[in-house]
């Protein structure tokens, strides 16, 4: 793929042009437009992209409360979001289907309720016809436990799954919802309602990397990093954006001071106490800074990947005596949903290969190792407690590993 071109500064009759009123620093390494691996077609970009956004759509179909058919090998299944269904769409797809249908629930989430889990990744549960809309929902999440403490007990499903049950729990996760869905399995689709291939869901993440381009850059003083730069990142397709904070443009050639950031609205923009995502922001800013230059590649992982909402769920959770990664699980998530993919690939299309990461979670070096990136050495990034975030920091070191 072709480097994004230069401007020139001299007129065709041979006369030298004013300078512009801006002129952007060039980065050291070459930007690319696309990816810089000849291997990957235009084709097979191009499918990704496709793909991604067949996911979002479908994604946002949940998010408005709509059915989906989710299809694989002639078979289909069609699904509601727990969090966003309602009555008279779940009497609906009763009326059609020959039974009440499922209720597919996470392993985090199943264990929290004193499930079996008999099956892989998802557990599925017969859903009993007296259950309304807003008992399913108290069922999926955690923080009406205490206004509904008496729940099950549950039996779970033995036998395999119906197609998309795992699938479908991956859409609720993008479309940033609850981790459960109600399926009606073996439903023949309506014609006009909405469908997507199970392997789509699947493939979303991988694709979402492939698909991933450099929209635009421009130079952005920081204060304590004057010589600045932001790339920002989207994939063709759509997609949550991502940005690279680019200080003193570091050579390519040469391993790279990088901090992977993952957004955090409550402790980046309003400065939280519960969390040390602030300090870790502008501390790496400066930290790269003081070295001579680096890269903070900001990425949209709300809340370790499961968004903002759903953050504030778990800080309602915690509110209640649960630690970070207790209240993740209960909500039906991983302790930690991040990936690192997308992040490799950022710095790919800037020119850089080796790294040395700026952090204390040792997940982030196997997951960037893991996508391609030579992790050339740990860089901790250590920052003082308070009263309101030493339980959580004490959480990150004992139960996910965190060295402090």
């Amino acid at each position: 793929m072709r480097p994004l071109p230069l401007q020139s500064t001299t007129s065709s009759g041979g006369h030298t042009q004013p300078p512009p009123r801006e002129t952007l620093p060039a980065f050291a390494a070459t930007v690319y437009v696309g990816p810089m691996d000849p291997a990957r077609s235009a084709t097979a970009t191009e499918t990704a992209a496709k793909r991604v956004a067949a996911a979002l759509a479908a994604a946002g179909t949940l998010r408005r409360g709509l059915p989906i058919a989710l299809t694989k090998a002639g078979d289909a299944s069609v699904v509601l979001s727990v969090e966003t269904a309602e009555a008279d769409g779940i009497a609906a797809l009763d009326r059609t289907a020959a039974e009440p249908g499922l209720l597919i629930l996470t392993h985090p989430r199943a264990a929290t309720l004193k499930i079996h889990l008999y099956t892989p990744e998802v557990i599925a549960v017969r859903r009993e016809p007296s259950w309304s809309a807003d008992h399913i929902r108290a069922i999926a999440d955690p923080t009406a436990d205490l206004a509904e403490p008496l729940k099950g007990p549950f039996s779970a499903l033995r036998t395999p799954l119906p197609v998309g049950a795992a699938e479908a729990v991956k859409l609720a996760k993008l479309a940033g919802l609850l981790p459960a869905v109600l399926l009606w399995p073996r439903i023949r689709p309506e014609p006009n309602l909405a469908q997507i291939r199970a392997e789509v869901i699947d493939a979303y993440e991988a694709d979402a990397v492939a698909a991933l381009r450099l929209v635009t850059r421009a130079r952005v003083p920081l204060e304590g990093a004057p010589q600045s730069e932001i790339a920002a990142f989207r994939p063709a397709g759509g997609g949550p954006e991502h940005y690279a904070i680019i200080i003193n443009s570091p050579a390519p050639h040469e391993p790279v001071l990088t901090r992977l950031h993952s957004e955090c609205f409550t402790g980046d923009l309003l400065g939280s106490l519960k969390c040390d995502c602030g300090q870790q922001l502008r501390g790496a800013i400066a930290a790269i800074a003081a070295a001579g230059g680096g890269i903070l590649l900001y990425l949209a992982q709300e809340g370790r990947g499961i968004g903002l909402i759903n953050k504030l769920r778990a800080y309602r959770l915690q509110d209640q005596g649960f630690d970070t990664v207790e209240a993740n699980e209960r909500l039906g998530f991983a302790s930690d949903e991040r990936l690192y993919g997308v992040a490799a690939r950022m710095l790919a299309l800037l020119g850089y290969s080796k790294v040395r990461l700026l952090t204390n979670n040792p997940e982030k070096l196997k997951g960037l190792a893991a996508a391609g990136v030579e992790v050339i050495a740990r860089v901790p990034h250590i920052f003082a407690s308070n009263p309101h975030n030493d339980a959580y920091l004490r959480t990150k070191a004992e139960k996910a590993g965190h060295l402090f």
